[in-house]
């Protein structure tokens, strides 16, 4: 059932489009609105946009898991301007609108993105960008970045100890988690709302102490936590996503990973990956300089990653291997 469009889009492939955005509460404007419409008026029926409710407002996952309500309302405004002007209204559809149009606005919402095993990492995120004096309360895209390069290279993390930096609300540790069969996860961050928020995301997705892989939430200053504790981590490999953003907490990331380096030889030192939205080239720039001053050399990791959730892919993403 292909549609006379450039991409060529069929109608399970507009299903699944619409129904990965939709539960990442993706921006609306970047759903294919106009491959909707062409199969509404080539189909004269709302078979379509049945479909789309049960995949999206009525499906389980949103039942359990709910995105915003304002997001599920203007999502469903959508499906309604957009129902073919010759057909039958859809009174599912109307019924999921009254539903939203009654509820109340909460300062949190569940966003859920969909593995390839399709398998859904849960968060309970804040609707608010920055919210109690952090940002550690939403993902970010250098996160959903590094979540896909770890599903393209499981073999770094299969069987191994990992400890995340900043591990905000989860999304990347718990992907790795779900799909690269670590031994070990350690979460960590420092801010006591972000790190709650982080253990209720890791409970919410099944994942404990007694779990497999065996998986804990830490705190962690990185200002102050000794070579002892990190002995005791014992990390194989060390992750971190959007966190130099700032030069303040750039200097003291520097500092941690020359001790992380420091705590074994070479020949045992961990695989160090960080990735970062480069917002600020300046404040970026002075990271790598103050990495490169601290003896500690970087590789840029290239290559395409497979295209798995969605996000603003404008953005510039780098991905480093560090080591010394």
């Amino acid at each position: 059932m292909a549609l006379s469009e450039p991409k060529s889009l069929k109608y399970a492939d507009i299903l699944k489009e619409l129904r990965v955005s939709f539960f990442a509460m993706n921006r609306l404007t970047s759903f294919p609105w106009i491959l909707v419409e062409n199969e509404l008026q080539r189909n004269k029926s709302s078979d379509l946009i049945s479909e789309l409710l049960q995949q999206t407002c009525l499906h389980p996952l949103c039942q359990k898991f709910p995105p915003s309500v304002r997001y599920r309302r203007l999502f469903l405004s959508e499906l309604i301007r957009r129902e073919a002007a010759d057909c039958d209204p859809l009174d599912q559809l109307y019924d999921a609108l009254a539903e939203v149009l009654g509820a109340e606005e909460a300062t949190e919402c569940y966003k859920s993105y969909l593995l390839p095993s399709s398998d859904a990492v849960s968060l309970l995120e804040s609707v608010a960008l920055i919210s109690e004096g952090t940002t550690g309360l939403v993902t970010w895209e250098a996160a959903l970045y590094l979540a896909e390069w770890a599903l393209d290279h499981k073999q770094v993390f299969t069987g191994r100890s990992v400890l995340e930096l900043g591990s905000g609300v989860g999304l990347t540790g718990i992907t790795i988690c779900r799909s690269c069969s670590p031994h070990r996860f350690v979460f960590s961050d420092f801010h006591p709302t972000v790190l709650q928020k982080l253990r209720d995301n890791v409970h919410l997705n099944g994942l404990s102490n007694d779990s497999s892989p065996v998986v804990s939430v830490d705190e962690l200053d990185w200002t102050t936590v000794t070579e002892e504790k990190l002995r005791e981590i014992r990390a194989d490999v060390v992750i971190a996503a959007d966190v130099v953003y700032d030069p303040e907490v750039a200097e003291s990331l520097v500092k941690l990973l020359s001790k992380i380096l420091s705590c074994w030889s070479v020949e045992v030192q961990p695989e160090i990956f960080i990735c970062s939205t480069v917002r600020n080239p300046e404040t970026y720039s002075s990271f790598k300089l103050q990495l490169e001053n601290s003896g500690i050399s970087q590789e840029v990791m290239t290559g395409p990653v497979s295209q798995v959730f969605p996000y603003n892919r404008l953005s510039p993403i780098e991905l480093i291997k560090l080591y010394r």
